[in-house]
């Protein structure tokens, strides 16, 4: 076979989070490549995490608005990451990529009830770009928990690719994979599946500026929100039969939004305006929300937790909400921007001594003011703890974490060495944040429906108004 003399060009995004002015930088940055180099010589791809409900757009339009700018933009390939496969249910996936104009590629993530993998998704493809012909295969972050819940069998992503990689070592050129699996796996992946050229990550958001060269395998990665795209230029060596490549990464931001993709914006943000302008409630009063002690809103939240899990005690840190709510009509945006974490609620089995331990903490500037990133987590600092169906005593005048002095689970005191059904969130699972949070013993999981939906729920029913205003923390001296 005769290759072209002309480099083939890889363009490689990851982890864009809807962080959609950059992905119309990104979109005018392919054009200008694309101009360069020719279609034939161009290779567009995303490694998952494009969507990310906390932006207006993606929420209003179930990520249809990231579906249109990826094909605006001539992307060719795209994976999918956690953030749409654990934030959407399989029906609305189905729905969003039927508009796709790109090929969706996932070799790990088959449908539990059939064991297959969906119509709308295939395992690899392969891409012939100037004479070469590539093989692309993906797969993603293996949360399997949370995946079984929304009727996926997340499979060893290693066996996944390792099957495709056989598959396809005849029949091309090269062998790349878009990982959206972490740095740590791609480097695992590089040393123990033999026959991959090229991998080009996302998941961890690692910035790679130039690739990590592991055996015969480059590792390439575009860190986050689209900041950067990554760049390979790939020429075939005929007299070794093996790829040549070069690898960087390009900042975006001195590119101007493409007008196409900022129209393609403009619209999804009007149509979403309108869609979460729907009013849930009318509040005779305020309800306030406040990071650093208890409040209102947060202890509303607690409740519905509690509620929503059957438990015996709701437990949420308040970091979750970004505001509080006015007199008024309350509508879908509101709480939205709000509370615009994709967080999960769960109920778990915690011992009274991770309870009293958490709560210790949540009296310390140290845990209220501590920045939080990632894990779901869109909020800016960890905050304290609400709660419901619990009331703490305390006395700041006592030494750090012996500060309380009485907790009362439904009115009996708290036992350290009893286990308490509590109403929680997947944050703390994770182990971040209030540790002992993530010390459960059972934990059970609930999706598709996020936090803000149970606030939405406790808002409309309207009867744990009133009790979120009745105080939980009581202080028992002053300085």
């Amino acid at each position: 076979m005769t290759f072209s003399n002309r480099p083939i060009i890889i363009l490689h995004s990851n982890d864009i989070h809807s962080r959609l002015e950059n992905a119309a930088r990104i979109a005018s940055y392919i054009e200008e490549q694309r101009n360069a180099h020719g279609s034939g010589n161009l290779l567009c791809l995303d490694i998952g995490d494009h969507m990310d409900r906390i932006r207006l757009e993606t929420e209003g339009s179930d990520g249809r608005v990231n579906v249109e700018l990826l094909n605006a933009a001539g992307y060719d390939v795209v994976t999918l990451g956690n953030n749409e496969g654990l934030t959407y249910s399989k029906e609305t996936l189905e729905q969003v990529y039927r508009e796709a104009k790109f090929t969706l590629i996932c070799a790990n993530m088959r449908e539990m009830d059939t064991g297959r993998l969906p119509e709308w998704l295939l395992p690899s493809t392969v891409i012939e770009r100037g004479g070469i012909k590539i093989g692309l295969i993906a797969a993603t972050a293996r949360f399997t928990d949370f995946y079984e819940l929304l009727g996926w069998d997340l499979t060893d992503p290693f066996e996944a690719i390792g099957e495709e990689v056989e598959k396809l070592r005849g029949q091309v050129d090269i062998i790349a994979v878009m990982s959206h699996l972490g740095i740590i796996i791609d480097k695992q992946m590089a040393e123990k599946i033999p026959g991959i050229d090229l991998i080009m990550g996302g998941h961890t958001h690692h910035l790679l500026e130039e690739p990590l060269v592991i055996g015969g395998t480059s590792i390439c990665a575009a860190g986050k929100f689209g900041d950067q795209i990554g760049r390979v230029e790939l020429e075939m060596d005929e007299s070794a039969k093996r790829p040549v490549i070069r690898a960087a990464c390009v900042p975006m931001a001195a590119y101007a939004e493409h007008p196409a993709a900022a129209a393609i914006i403009g619209g999804y943000r009007e149509a979403g305006q309108r869609r979460l302008s729907r009013v849930i409630t009318r509040l005779d009063a305020p309800l306030p929300a406040l990071p650093e002690r208890e409040s209102p809103l947060g202890n509303l939240l607690a409740a519905g937790l509690r509620r929503h899990t059957n438990a015996e005690i709701g437990i949420v840190n308040t970091g979750q909400l970004l505001g509080g709510l006015q007199q008024g009509d309350v509508t879908e945006g509101q709480l939205h921007a709000l509370c615009p974490s994709p967080i999960n609620p769960c109920r778990m089995l915690l011992s009274g001594a991770n309870i009293r331990a958490a709560l210790e903490e949540a009296l310390l500037p140290a845990f209220t003011s501590m920045p939080i990133k990632g894990y779901g987590f869109r909020g800016e600092v960890l905050g304290t703890l609400a709660i419901d169906g619990m009331e703490v005593e305390y006395d700041p005048a006592l030494p750090e974490l012996h500060r309380i002095v009485s907790i009362l689970v439904n009115g009996q005191p708290l036992s350290d060495d009893r286990e308490y059904v509590v109403g929680c969130i997947d944050m703390f699972t994770f182990h971040i944040g209030y540790l002992s949070l993530g010390q459960a013993s059972e934990v059970s999981y609930y999706l598709p429906e996020f936090i803000r939906d149970l606030l939405a729920s406790e808002l409309r029913d309207g009867h744990g108004i009133t009790a979120c205003h009745q105080e939980r923390w009581r202080i028992l001296s002053n300085f």
